[in-house]
């Protein structure tokens, strides 16, 4: 029998088997969609252009320059495929890449250090073929060999 908060006219077994049968497939159908894709992994060129303007905003203190730097810092934020070492170089710059009052030592030198850990730490890493184990390996020398043959 069928609970009493269903409607009366679906308490009939079938309407409410079908019922039940669309909704368990709606459920089940949903997580078989295919995952959205990552954005494509920000390149050199883009990189470099946002290293430029973190330079130059640390070197001219303008809200022009800052905010180029902030704006193109900003997406990368959210990026699912950068490294924490690299988002920490991002967060400096969007947090430093303001304009100041005085342009300070420490302020230029944050944004530089910021700039200049952007390529390296940011820079998508190329996996490297790891060396055969079926290489010959060389022989061990026992002893100090200063003896040729022992």
């Amino acid at each position: 029998m069928a609970p009493s908060w269903i409607d009366p006219a679906l308490r009939g077994g079938s309407a409410l088997s079908a019922g039940l049968a669309l909704g368990l497939m709606g459920l089940l159908a949903s997580p078989l969609q295919a995952a959205p894709k990552d954005p494509p992994y920000p390149s050199m060129d883009q990189l470099r252009e946002l290293q430029l303007h973190t330079f130059a905003c640390g070197r001219e203190n303008t809200a022009e320059s800052c905010t180029k730097a902030r704006t193109m810092a900003d997406p990368l934020m959210d990026h699912p495929r950068l490294g924490a070492s690299c988002k920490d170089a991002i967060w400096t710059i969007r947090q430093r890449a303001q304009p100041a009052a005085t342009n300070s030592y420490e302020r230029r030198e944050a944004l530089n250090r910021a700039g200049q850990d952007l390529l390296p730490f940011c820079k998508q890493q190329t996996r490297t073929v790891a060396p055969s184990k079926t290489e010959a390996k060389p022989q061990e020398k026992k002893g100090f060999g200063l003896i040729p043959g022992f």
